[in-house]
């Protein structure tokens, strides 16, 4: 029986899951599950591909093959974890079992592993616990509280301290977008694909001037405790003061 998909509310922005794996046929497998159970999927079949895109392109979470042809899992967590996207989630996918090798990935910054050859209910499982506990995967209140912020995307509406504030259609959904991702680096091509739903090569400026727009309405200056920071040349970072 497969897992049921996760799924998202209509309208909502799809979870991101980067998928780092040279084994063409586990990476195919892995994504089609992915990809069954709701989630978009970034493929890198080298860790040299994925340093590249590091810190320009923006997913919600790490699958992170553990031995690869250019270097180790544990070198690119090394690089994550150092990075502006420290706290992205990261799962190793990996044939070593031992209790060892197990506690090195954890030790290391890993948040959970899975054994190879890998099962879909197990990765699944494992995909969307941590996507919990990181405060991404959809849950069926669909909610999102920061500090004095609740974000309710089934009725569309943001608060603070109880305050409804009157926001445009775009604007909440730039901010379910960052509050999802908070403490995350979240580029600008990233929002225009996944609130604008167009692709990189349009001009980012109604980005900037919503983002500045939300900035102000939402009182994201860290009056409340947050602040929405624009990161030179990347993006945008909601984080707590």
């Amino acid at each position: 029986m497969n897992p049921a998909p996760a799924g998202n509310p209509p309208g909502s922005p799809p979870v991101v899951i980067g998928l780092l794996e040279d084994d063409p046929d586990i990476a195919d497998l892995v994504t089609l599950w992915l990809h069954e159970a709701g989630y978009a999927v970034r493929g890198y079949r080298s860790a040299a591909e994925y340093r590249r895109a590091h810190g320009s392109e923006t997913i919600d979470l790490l699958v992170l093959d553990w031995m690869l042809p250019d270097g180790s899992g544990p070198e690119v967590l090394e690089l994550i974890r150092a990075s502006r996207n420290s706290s992205l989630p990261v799962i190793f996918l990996t044939v070593r079992s031992s209790e060892d090798d197990i506690v090195r990935a954890l030790s290391s910054g890993g948040d959970d592993y899975v054994v190879k050859p890998p099962k879909q209910r197990e990765l699944l499982a494992r995909v969307g616990a941590v996507l919990r506990r990181h405060n991404l995967e959809r849950g069926d209140d669909d909610g999102c509280e920061l500090g004095p912020y609740r974000i309710d995307a089934r009725r569309r509406r943001v608060q603070i301290d109880g305050r409804e504030i009157e926001l445009t259609q775009r604007e909440f959904d730039l901010a379910n977008f960052l509050f999802r991702r908070h403490g995350r680096l979240v580029g600008r091509d990233a929002l225009l694909k996944h609130v604008w739903n167009v692709g990189a090569n349009v001009t980012t400026r109604t980005v900037d001037t919503h983002v500045s727009r939300l900035r102000k309405k939402l009182e994201l200056g860290g009056e409340h405790g947050w602040r929405l920071t624009a990161i030179y040349q990347h993006g945008y970072r909601l984080e707590q003061v």
